[in-house]
């Protein structure tokens, strides 16, 4: 079934036409807010990992008594310093497979409402964690933004596609993962030590999520939520019509309604399913592992492994200033996604994905050959540089934004729900493999140069 508007008549009988209004703009910025705060929460605890564990010494030493030795052991600051990276994902995971759950219950738009109490809370934890003397603050708050970034992994895109003219489907849906790259952008920035990312400030940097969450407490309720929640899964055919006039601006939305009645009776046959019998379910196997294998295709290729220390493995290849090289790869990240809105309407889901794979898995054999030459040719740290770069790019042709979209449009109204828990809950655990497993084999490598083939061996 398709998630947006197909037609949307005029009063007087006039072919359908495609309107984009007001509403369905505030609609889409306020829902995105969220993308903005998850991609805020990937992209944070990067640059300002020296002075975090730096944090966490002094809170260990201070603990042991005088009799400590003079710092944390490596191996307990890697344990604490990787937690610290995963417990984000842990939360994802959990809350991922709640979604089907809280979006069928409280609908799309009060369920984001209410996921916001969760971000503030999650946000205060972190800020207050190092005046507090408490790196376990600090983890749950990580653990509680992740609970957090979970629901609304799953919650935009269906929120978005519910609500979006089928025409722009596809552009509005790469907006989710724009938000996510402009947000890992705007805490990259914040995180520079001449920013925010400083011994002293550093737990007001953790803090700035909830901003935006603030920001989107304050939009939300003057958005209509998703009619096809409200007729569909409520049967409301009052406030569905009224979400419909709202979304589209035209008077008469009886053409709009009709097509949620058809939908209606279509689905009257194939009831909403649970996360069990959708496994069960023959019919919908092939879109389920399709659905799936996207997600792990996501995140197996290792590019969380460097928005979480690319700083650190900039620094690693003799970059001279790795926080702006970071700061290099954003902006590729978030060009590179604008790039995306225009494609991909264009060009196609499975081609830009499968492009997008390809062009990472050059990039990969390029900086693998560029850090085995780096000793005998440090201009090849620039090389490094580059193929990070087109590895980022790449990632945000196909890979990036597509499998977040792809969901709400290879299921139904019934399976969708269950369907979305299903694909986000293996995109956060492939997530917290590459979170957690890094800094340990990163460490155990020994040789600095090795940090950095890690996320492109994964890729391969």
């Amino acid at each position: 079934m398709p998630s947006g508007f197909q037609q949307i008549w005029s009063e007087e009988g006039d072919p359908p036409r495609q309107r984009v209004t007001g509403t369905l703009i505030l609609a889409v910025f306020s829902a995105v807010l969220g993308s903005l705060q998850f991609g805020y929460n990937i992209g944070v605890i990067n640059a300002p990992q020296k002075v975090i564990e730096q944090s966490y010494n002094e809170t260990w030493l201070s603990r042991q008594g005088p009799e400590a030795p003079g710092s944390i052991p490596p191996g307990t600051l890697t344990t604490l310093w990787s937690l610290s990276v995963a417990i984000f994902s842990v939360g994802g995971m959990i809350s991922s497979f709640l979604l089907g759950i809280i979006s069928q219950w409280l609908g799309r738009k009060r369920a984001m409402i209410v996921n916001n109490s969760v971000a503030l809370l999650g946000g205060a934890l972190m800020g207050l964690a190092k005046a507090a003397a408490s790196y376990e603050m600090l983890i749950l708050g990580r653990f509680l933004i992740g609970a957090y970034s979970g629901l609304t992994s799953g919650l935009v895109p269906m929120y978005v596609g519910e609500i979006a003219p089928t025409h722009l489907r596809g552009a509005l849906g790469t907006l989710n993962q724009l938000a996510i790259v402009i947000g890992i952008l705007v805490a990259q920035v914040l995180g520079l030590d001449s920013m925010l990312g400083t011994e002293k400030l550093w737990p007001l940097l953790m803090s700035v999520t909830v901003l935006p969450a603030l920001l989107q407490l304050i939009l939300l309720p003057f958005c209509p939520e998703s009619p096809r929640y409200l007729y569909i899964i409520r049967n409301l055919e009052g406030p569905a019509r009224k979400s419909l006039k709202q979304l589209t601006g035209w008077a008469d939305v009886s053409g709009a309604l009709a097509e949620l009645k058809e939908e209606k009776r279509q689905l009257e046959r194939e009831q909403p399913l649970s996360l069990l019998q959708l496994l069960h379910s023959r019919t919908h196997r092939q879109p389920l592992v399709i659905a799936i294998v996207l997600q792990l295709s996501q995140q197996l290729s290792g590019i969380n492994a460097v928005f979480y220390y690319s700083t650190s493995i900039f620094e690693s290849a003799g970059v001279g200033q790795p926080a702006y090289a970071t700061i290099g790869a954003g902006v590729v990240n978030t060009a590179f996604t604008l790039v995306s809105v225009f494609l991909v309407e264009r060009a196609g889901r499975r081609t830009l994905h499968l492009l997008g794979l390809a062009g990472m898995c050059g990039c990969a054999i390029l900086m693998t050959v560029a850090l085995l030459l780096l000793e005998r040719v440090p201009a090849m740290s620039y090389a490094s540089m580059i193929a990070i770069f087109g590895f980022v790019a790449f990632f945000e042709i196909g890979p990036g934004p597509i499998p977040w979209f792809i969901v709400a449009e290879l299921f139904s109204q019934g399976p969708r729900p269950a369907a979305m828990a299903l694909a986000g809950f293996s995109n956060w655990t492939c997530n917290f493999i590459v979170g957690m497993s890094f800094q340990y084999i990163a460490v155990s490598l020994l040789s600095p140069t090795h940090t950095h083939t890690i996320p492109h061996k994964i890729s391969g």
